[in-house]
């Protein structure tokens, strides 16, 4: 079973619909083996399948994909600790067009 903290799939000029999400404290080396399984299938170009609870969404990416990496520092109001936040998100048409070249680095 794969699991992930949250998932988006974004259709370009439509409104965004969440299609599944989950989030939880792990440790990290948990992390990189969630992140692994979903590298090895994007490698093999396999579908794969997000589930939680009664929740789940079947996903298969296309070769090409569009890739963002932001990391966010979100302040707290009160004075308290700030949090980091690092997100790694791919995103495609869901009718499977390419968006060009993917540079990385």
């Amino acid at each position: 079973m794969l699991t992930v903290n949250s998932l988006s799939i974004v259709c370009r000029g439509m409104p965004e619909e969440t299609l599944f999400e989950f989030e939880r404290n792990m440790d990290t080396v948990e992390v990189a083996q969630y992140l692994r399984t979903v590298a090895d299938h994007l490698e093999s170009g396999d579908e794969f399948t997000l589930e939680s609870g009664t929740e789940s969404v079947t996903l298969t990416p296309p070769r090409r994909v569009e890739f963002e990496v932001e990391v966010e520092r979100e302040t707290s109001k009160s004075g308290g600790s700030a949090e980091i936040e690092l997100e790694f998100e791919l995103e495609w048409d869901e009718d499977g067009t390419g968006t060009g070249d993917l540079n990385i680095e």
